[in-house]
């Protein structure tokens, strides 16, 4: 017969399958960035274009599920952008 359960122990249980979800959610996000800065140095404006919309719904569907800030968003798709503008515009 299994033993009872306490509330810190289950409140262990649920934060660790939080933690793990929200880490995968991030662990995504980061990729998706890898992928956009690496076509930019590429000077693949094409593939630059594709990379930063998935990297947008990314970030945009983690700060919906509360995994990450609207500022953190914010910056990192400004950054992200002024990247883009910065290498691309430049060569125009």
């Amino acid at each position: 017969m299994a033993g009872k359960q306490t509330s810190a122990e289950k409140r262990y249980a649920q934060s660790e399958v939080r933690r793990l979800h929200n880490k995968a959610i991030k662990s995504t996000c980061k990729t998706y960035a890898k992928q956009f800065v690496e076509a930019v140095h590429a000077k693949d404006q094409k593939l630059a274009e594709d990379k930063y919309k998935q990297l947008q719904k990314e970030l945009d569907s983690a700060r919906s599920k509360g995994v990450m800030t609207r500022n953190a968003v914010s910056r990192k798709k400004s950054r992200m952008m002024s990247l883009f503008n910065a290498t691309f515009n430049a060569a125009n």
